[in-house]
């Protein structure tokens, strides 16, 4: 996820944010007021934003000062200008007890407000660090209107106050919300990584003038959604005001892709990611302690496995204990952009043209990539995918309406590929989903259950196809050591063993495999039940199949029959289905169509495209010639990782064909 958030409790405001977070995450001096030390650090003032300012008589794009930061987070929710209330209080010869109360907003409490870290996608905020300074303000313009239209979505759809015993009520805020915003240019590790802190306040005011405390758990609920509203928008904005387009990228085998702008080279972004590899390091010295660890009595601690949710919080744990110092020494941005690429063109193995000229290499991938995708977005498809892919991934196939929310978010960036979409068409596919593939399940025993966020539902139909996911058929050795050397290149490849198939190699650590390669062919096998069974009911009229899965999974070639006119919104006949052909799929990834190369001409765009319609005439031709038995498997998506992103150099685990290449 591109955002994070975490509470913020009293004693942290002084600790920690006041110190280091409002100063750039570096060591504030001393007796150094805070403005002064923004400008020591290099970093701009704080900002307030939200709906909620008024009431408390800010204003949108103000300075944030140290002592309201002080009053309202610092000190258990207090009015920012609590020691001027305060003061004018005793003044009018108030009691102190009576001035004190004046300056309060509700309650005191000790959670007083979370922090959301918002941050782009790596090849974006690459584009920020090398681009010329338009590209940088564009950049910086895009991701602020992100974040205050995801701070607009929060106010609107997802805060509430809690009121009543055992917070039983909750209602809306009818003012909104407030927040300070602080902009960070780089990570711990000195790397480029643009990011802005949101300080939200959890005090709201409420209809009757009263204050409450906003529901936390609400907001954590729906941090996943945030994440994909944040990164649709600030891709779209960015791709149409400087001619760029996204694509899929695989980082982690077995999970989702990420959009990454399209012509951005995988070095550069392997670059940045220092810490993921000094995570992934310990993380697997992490995971061999936790498959091997033993009680007194020489029993395993734990699962002969490491399942996805242990999987995580190792990973936590590794990133604390991989977390470096703060930064000594402060430079301003433009030292540190000059810095940067001269490390760059030093250390990352990318030419220094390249790099001089990323945006025009991005631009021209985005024209490639734009001649060959056309983002159709069908709804029911969409809604098809993104109930199948909820419904697989969440434990026990129940989930919420944020759940489907973020998925369907997820799936138009997918399609979209940098476009701006309309507003509300993520609402749509969740509306069709819900309506057409889910059943509300809901036993409701409270007032909370009635809510609809709160429905909670699982899918219509059934998976009886869908294989069971693998286990590892031995425990591990206990005596089996990883490999001394991290940068030990793998042994090869066995010849005529399966890379799909899931199996525990003599030096690999054992995992349940993820869950995203069942959500996508889940996906394709309740695509291929409705188009067979209620075409007529689910569709009306035909499906443009081809061009909204070309729009999403530009990796795959599908090469489906020949559209007959006289049939259009008929069922398919029995024994005929969608072919994945892979001829073309090879010649895809010979003829590098991800852009990787950046010398993809109009030529070169013209022969693959000839390739691929030869390949896929072929493939129609053979699947009337040899048509499949009616008892035959749905046919399922191939995973190809030929857009493969960033994959952290890891110790002691290597995963399909390619990897030692």
């Amino acid at each position: 996820m591109t955002v994070d958030i975490r509470v913020i409790r009293a004693g942290q405001m002084y600790r920690y944010y006041l110190r280091q977070t409002v100063v750039g995450d570096g060591r504030r001096p001393a007796r150094t007021p805070l403005r002064a030390a923004q400008e020591q650090a290099g970093v701009p003032a704080g900002r307030w934003m939200g709906r909620g300012l008024a009431v408390l008589g800010l204003a949108p794009g103000e300075d944030v000062t140290e002592a309201q930061l002080r009053n309202l987070f610092g000190e258990r929710g207090r009015h920012p200008y609590a020691d001027r209330i305060e003061a004018d209080g005793l003044a009018a010869g108030d009691p102190p007890e009576k001035a004190f109360r004046a300056g309060a907003l509700g309650r005191r409490v000790t959670v007083t407000g979370v922090d959301f870290v918002f941050r782009p996608q790596p090849s974006i905020y690459l584009l920020w660090a090398f681009g010329d300074e338009e590209t940088r303000l564009v950049i910086e313009a895009a991701h602020e209107r992100a974040i205050v239209r995801v701070l607009e979505w929060i106010e609107d759809e997802v805060a509430v106050i809690r009121y009543g015993t055992d917070g039983i009520y909750r209602v809306r805020l009818p003012g909104g919300l407030v927040a300070a915003r602080f902009r960070h240019y780089e990570a711990r590790s000195g790397m480029p990584l643009l990011h802005d802190h949101v300080l939200l306040s959890v005090k709201g005011q409420r209809l009757d003038g009263k204050w409450g405390s906003i529901h936390t758990t609400a907001l954590y609920e729906n941090t996943v959604a945030a994440s994909a509203l944040y990164n649709e928008l600030v891709a779209a904005e960015v791709c149409e005001e400087l001619g760029l387009a996204t694509e899929p990228r695989t980082v982690t085998p077995g999970r989702r892709p990420v959009m990454e702008i399209a012509g951005v080279p995988h070095e550069l972004i392997r670059w940045t990611a220092r810490r993921s590899n000094q995570i992934a390091a310990c993380l697997a010295e992490l995971e061999h302690e936790y498959v091997t660890a033993v009680d007194d009595n020489g029993d395993p601690k734990f699962l002969p496995v490491v399942s996805e949710r242990a999987r995580a919080k190792l990973e936590r744990i590794a990133a604390r204990k991989t977390r470096p110092p703060k930064k000594e020494k402060a430079r301003s941005l433009a030292q540190l952009r000059a810095d940067w690429k001269q490390s760059a063109i030093r250390t990352s193995g990318v030419p220094a043209d390249v790099i001089s000229s990323l945006l025009e290499y991005a631009r021209a991938a985005a024209a490639a990539i734009r001649a060959r995708v056309t983002a159709v977005v069908d709804v029911a498809l969409a809604a098809v995918d993104v109930a199948a892919t909820v419904f697989v991934m969440n434990q026990g196939g129940r989930f919420h309406r944020r759940h489907l929310l973020a998925e369907a978010r997820r799936h138009l960036a997918l399609v979209q590929r940098g476009r701006r979409r309309d507003l509300g068409l993520d609402d749509q596919v969740v509306a069709a989903a819900i309506s057409a593939h889910c059943l509300d399940i809901s036993e409701p025993k409270t007032v909370r259950g009635l809510e609809a966020g709160y429905r909670l539902y699982t899918a219509r139909w059934n998976l009886p196809d869908l294989p069971a996911r693998r286990r590892p058929t031995s425990a591990p050795d206990p005596d089996r050591q990883p490999p001394a050397d991290p940068g030990e290149p793998p042994a090869p490849q066995p010849p005529g063993q399966d890379a799909g198939e899931w199996e525990i190699r003599e030096w690999e650590i054992p995992r349940i495999p993820l869950q995203y390669e069942r959500a996508v062919l889940a996906g394709a096998v309740v695509r291929e039940q409705l188009r067979t069974t209620t075409a007529s009911a689910v569709r009306g009229r035909a499906y443009d199949v081809v061009a909204h899965q070309q729009a999403a999974m530009p990796e795959r070639l599908l090469a489906p029959e020949p559209a007959d006119p006289g049939h259009d919104g008929q069922e398919q006949e029995p024994g005929r289905s969608e072919v994945l052909d892979l001829t073309a799929l090879r010649a895809l990834r010979q003829s590098r169509t991800d852009v990787e190369a950046l010398d993809f001409t109009a030529e070169q765009l013209r022969r693959a495209t000839e390739v691929f319609t030869k390949a896929g005439d072929e493939s129609a031709a053979r699947t009337r010639r040899y048509p499949a038995p009616q008892d035959a498997p749905a046919p399922h998506p191939v995973r190809e990782d030929d857009q493969r992103a960033h994959h952290p150099q890891q110790a002691n685990r290597r995963r399909g064909p390619e990897a030692g290449r």
